[in-house]
């Protein structure tokens, strides 16, 4: 479920329903703040079970702790997104948004 790796931890749902990963989740995302944040939807979650919400408050919260947050899944584009969640198709994609994040906060953005 998770993958600690530099700086970064990766949250994967795995076979888990998502209802229960969530629960699992919320005290995981607490106790990880000093970390760069990335959430790994199965692919079978669709669209409408997904609380956009929630993944958009914990963007906020790390946001404000200078960490980056991104949610990976094929079920939502980053179109249907927040403007303060990123939201990608692949880990590799995640990953370089955390770069980039990580670049800007050095340049002041």
């Amino acid at each position: 479920m998770v993958q600690l790796i530099d700086q970064t931890a990766i949250f994967s749902q795995g076979n888990t329903e998502i209802d229960a990963f969530m629960e699992a989740l919320e005290p995981l995302l607490k106790a990880h703040l000093s970390y760069h944040i990335i959430i790994a939807l199965s692919e079978k979650t669709p669209k409408e079970s997904i609380d956009i919400s929630r993944f958009s408050h914990w963007a906020n919260t790390y946001k404000k702790a200078a960490k980056s947050f991104v949610l990976v899944t094929n079920a939502i584009g980053y179109e249907d997104a927040p403007e303060n969640l990123p939201v990608v198709p692949s880990l590799q994609e995640a990953k370089d948004v955390i770069e980039m994040e990580e670049i800007e906060r050095d340049l002041g953005f």
